[in-house]
Parts: structure tokens; C-alpha cells; sequence
């Protein structure tokens, strides 16, 4: 058993996102993502479904076409294929994001 803390290490890139791999089990792999308030905004359609809360920061979202602001606490499930984008971040923004992979043996 290894233990971690979440706030380790977390340091604020310059620009864009940082992802760090914290747990990766059969299909599930939780990741912290640490984000700067210079990001390019990219879109996302993922295999998997992915549930992601904001620790702290605010955000804003577009999911679907849809803009949604977050702010610290705020958790959304993004089902696999749905188009989702980060808008933009305060600088800090810390994220856990839970990404359910699709079982290969099913």
C-alpha cells in the first residue's frame, strides 16, 4: 500500500495543464491536474468516462456546447464521447479527475 498526498509536488506550471498519473488499477486511473490561468483552450472527446472535481480555483467549462463555471467543490461526470473544453482557469486550479476506461475483457 502506498500512501500520497494530494497537495505534494504541485507546483504551478508557467502555462497550459499538468497531469499526474496518481493511481492507474485495471481500468481506472485517477490523475491531478494542476492548471494555469494561461491555458489554450483544447477539446476533448475521451473513450472513457471521466468524473472530475475542482479541489480548488474556479473554472469554466464548455461541455456539449454548453458553458458551465465552476468553483471549488464543484464535480461533474462527463460521459465517454461527450465534446468537453476548459474555457479558462484561475491560476492554481487543482483538479481530480477519475477516468474510467472501458473493460477490454467485457
Amino acid at each position: 500500500m502506498s500512501v500520497g498526498n494530494l497537495f505534494d509536488d504541485a507546483g504551478v506550471p508557467v502555462n497550459g495543464e499538468r497531469f499526474d498519473v496518481l493511481l492507474a488499477h485495471r481500468n481506472l486511473v485517477v490523475e491531478r491536474i494542476i492548471s494555469s490561468s494561461d491555458i489554450t483552450p483544447s477539446q476533448y472527446v475521451q473513450e472513457q468516462d471521466e468524473w472530475v472535481l475542482l479541489v480548488q480555483g474556479e473554472a469554466v467549462l464548455d461541455i456539449a456546447g454548453e458553458q458551465k463555471a465552476l468553483k471549488a467543490g464543484d464535480y461533474v461526470f462527463l460521459p465517454a464521447k461527450t465534446p468537453h473544453m476548459v474555457l479558462s482557469t484561475s491560476h492554481g486550479a487543482m483538479w481530480l479527475a477519475l477516468h474510467l476506461h472501458p473493460d477490454a475483457a467485457r
